[in-house]
């Protein structure tokens, strides 16, 4: 099974960059997107006639978040949000339960300037971290999607520049860390622990072209599921957003 995370930075925006194509071409199973930016009406014709199974969380606020799932596999249950309605107001959270492995998608906040929204995140964190354990004694879990966090400095082009900015602050990495620590894995880091791809790249200064990214698009799994994880790659050569693929591909 072949499953793809990527945050679209607005679906209706990238369906005009070749999504069909570059979905057609990833040829994978499952589709976690994340930064949808619609509301159910807005659902596109272009995804309505993949004739897939999908799942969608949507933000009260239009034009903003939200959240997707695109599957050719059935699951057995889907759960939307963390209960906890500033969270789930804003789209973030989608879970699909399958026979082996509980799928969630997540579309984690950013912390803002001058991390003027760290309480929120914090919040966040803590509500997901309970959720995945919480999951993860039925059944492995993987957590997929805009975790919004370069973890070490290995995971950005500039960590020096960028120390306190956020996705780079202090309070961020330790929560990550502290996911880790919890019994779960960073898959990509994992298998490639020198590994310098990034999956987020600034509009900005030809950050693209230069190569001058982050690492915040992850795969998450519960260590005892690695067994089932064959590989992962970050799709850097497919554009359409400010973030690319990344695909974890398991037995």
């Amino acid at each position: 099974m072949n499953i793809v995370s990527w945050n679209v930075n607005g679906l209706r925006a990238v369906l005009k960059k070749d999504f069909i194509k570059s979905f057609k071409a990833l040829k994978c199973d499952i589709i976690c997107l994340q930064e949808t930016k619609l509301q159910k009406e807005q659902i596109p014709k272009e995804i309505i006639d993949l004739k897939l199974n999908d799942y969608w969380s949507f933000a009260l606020k239009k034009g903003y978040s939200g959240t997707s799932i695109l599957s050719k596999k059935d699951p057995i249950s889907v759960n939307y949000g963390l209960m906890n309605t500033d969270i789930d107001s804003e789209g973030r959270v989608i879970t699909l339960e399958f026979d082996d492995f509980y799928l969630i998608n997540a579309y984690v906040p950013n912390a803002q300037p001058e991390l003027k929204r760290i309480d929120f995140r914090s919040l966040y964190e803590k509500k997901i971290l309970s959720y995945l354990k919480k999951l993860d004694k039925i059944k492995p879990i993987v957590y997929c999607g805009d975790l919004n966090v370069a973890h070490e400095e290995i995971d950005l082009k500039n960590p020096k520049q960028n120390i306190g900015q956020p996705g780079f602050s202090d309070e961020e990495r330790t929560m990550f860390t502290k996911l880790l620590n919890n019994g779960f894995i960073d898959v990509y880091r994992n298998l490639y622990p020198t590994g310098k791809d990034y999956t987020w790249w600034s509009y900005r200064a030809n950050a693209r072209e230069n190569n001058t990214g982050w690492r915040i698009d992850y795969f998450i799994v519960s260590e005892r599921f690695m067994n089932n994880v064959k590989d992962i790659k970050i799709h850097n050569e497919i554009y359409g957003s400010d973030h690319c693929p990344v695909e974890l591909r398991i037995k």
